[in-house]
């Protein structure tokens, strides 16, 4: 039978008491949103594992420990892998934040960008975070918790991105029921638009896009990156001992409903 948590009182989850003690693997590690997350673990008393595609982007001071590969590299992951068992041994908590996408509608998709985006989305997170996965589930305990997009509930564009991260909801379903008996649980964050270097190329062709989001947005803003990763340390810390198998958007109601629906037609 797997032992549940005990809970000590409150200060056990305040300040860097929460993650004490804890191995953290987070990708993407050097991106806007992965070195938020790096930092409030960090700062929350983890020791965390960076990885990223290239050394330039693990220069954070909040990093234990490096780790280079290339999601579309099947080389480099294995060897990946293979480095953080051997060094840094089973992570208590997975962070998969890695991710990237260019083709923003069906016109813009080829044959070539459909296999690029659902290797890198899809085929390459699971085939890194496979391994790790069944590692924690072996040692009895754990934390999984994936980065996916609003693109995967409803469609916002990005078709090959948006089919890749709804496979991504759809293993994370699957890691939490085969494998939650092993102690190990396993969630998904589905972030609206934040604010980073992914949005550059965006801005470079209007400059007033971030204003005509905010129509959108029930909340009359988009989230930022430290929003998300305080729903991803929940998710992954002992406060979400009862949760496993969910997709929690992070979006400040984007997926909720459509507001300008309601502005434009049922307020005319």
């Amino acid at each position: 039978m797997v032992s549940r948590p005990k809970f000590e009182g409150r200060a056990k989850f305040e300040g860097r008491a929460e993650f004490e003690g804890k191995t953290v693997v987070v990708t993407g590690a050097g991106g806007g949103l992965g070195t938020a997350i790096v930092t409030l673990m960090a700062q929350r008393g983890a020791r965390v594992i960076g990885c990223d595609q290239s050394s330039e982007a693990l220069k954070s001071p909040h990093l234990a420990s490096r780790h280079v590969f290339d999601l579309l590299d099947r080389a480099t992951i294995d060897a990946a892998i293979g480095a953080i068992l051997d060094s840094d041994g089973v992570p208590d908590i997975l962070i998969n934040n890695a991710g990237w996408t260019r083709a923003e509608t069906l016109s813009a998709l080829t044959s070539d960008k459909i296999e690029q985006e659902l290797n890198l989305n899809l085929t390459g997170v699971m085939t890194f975070a496979d391994p790790l996965v069944k590692a924690m589930a072996g040692s009895g305990s754990g934390s999984v918790v994936f980065i996916s997009s609003v693109n995967a509930i409803a469609h916002f564009g990005n078709p090959a991105y948006a089919a890749a991260k709804a496979g991504i909801n759809a293993y994370a379903k699957a890691i939490a029921v085969e494998l939650g008996r092993s102690g190990l649980r396993a969630n998904v964050v589905c972030p609206g638009s934040i604010r980073t270097a992914a949005w550059d190329h965006r801005l470079a062709k209007d400059p007033e896009i971030l204003g005509k989001l905010q129509r959108l947005y029930p909340l009359g803003r988009i989230v930022n990156a430290s929003e998300v990763a305080e729903a991803v340390a929940f998710l992954a810390s002992d406060r979400a001992s009862g949760v496993t198998g969910v997709v929690m958007p992070v979006d400040a109601g984007l997926t909720a409903g459509c507001l300008p629906f309601i502005d434009d037609i049922l307020g005319a």
